[in-house]
């Protein structure tokens, strides 16, 4: 991905967020962990823009004595119906170069088992790893650029069933406060055919992020 590409997509995914002090932060995995784990709310642009849902995203560490990257459980809902999230899955976080960064996204055979598991992590106690499986070509690949993690899954690599579609693509702007998502699926013709049209969902984050919590099996 190119820098003119990248700030394209910071344009198209509609973050305008002022330069703060993460601009002097050095980037890391762990800084990456940070940005990401939290609890998150698209209310307010769903109350600015009715054709936008507001919807929750739940992200949190799991695994935490695996030392091959990190691993979060994520998991997204519609806040009149928390508790039965559409899209579950897990992140694996690697870093590739001083700037460089893969989330993998995987998900599990079981996942429906997991809902609401953001509460309490020792649910995935008796999962391992290695069980998670990754989504072919769903790779997010993202990049340190002005403060923020920047990146985007690559062409029509990752394949999509859902609805009429055949692939999928994601693009991504993940800052300290704020992370701005954009899914959409297209067909063989390359027309789309779910998700936003205008821009990404805009997701603040609504609470500090959460203490690890290292269950004993873990």
């Amino acid at each position: 991905m190119t820098m003119r590409t990248l700030l394209f997509a910071i344009t198209l995914l509609g973050i305008q967020v002022p330069p703060t002090h993460a601009q002097d932060e050095r980037p890391s995995l762990m800084l990456l962990k940070k940005y990401m784990v939290g609890s998150y709310s698209s209310a307010l642009q769903a109350r600015r823009d009715t054709t936008y849902l507001n919807i929750e995203l739940e992200m949190v560490r799991i695994w935490l004595k695996d030392t091959n990257g990190i691993w979060l459980y994520v998991e997204q809902a519609t806040a009149a119906k928390k508790d039965k999230p559409y899209r579950q899955r897990i992140y694996h976080l690697t870093q590739q170069d001083d700037s460089t960064f893969i989330s993998t996204v995987c998900t599990l055979d079981s996942m429906h088992l997991f809902a609401g598991a953001y509460r309490d992590i020792a649910r995935f106690g008796a999962i391992k790893p290695a069980e998670a499986k990754p989504l072919p070509g769903c790779d997010l690949v993202l990049h340190w650029r002005n403060g923020r993690f920047v990146g985007s899954t690559h062409d029509r690599d990752c394949t999509n069933a859902w609805g009429k579609a055949t692939y999928a693509t994601s693009e991504v702007v993940i800052g300290p406060d704020r992370m701005v998502s954009w899914d959409r699926g297209y067909n063989d013709a390359g027309e789309q055919v779910w998700g936003a049209e205008k821009g990404g969902y805009e997701f603040v984050k609504r609470m500090k992020q959460r203490p690890d919590r290292v269950a004993a099996d873990q």
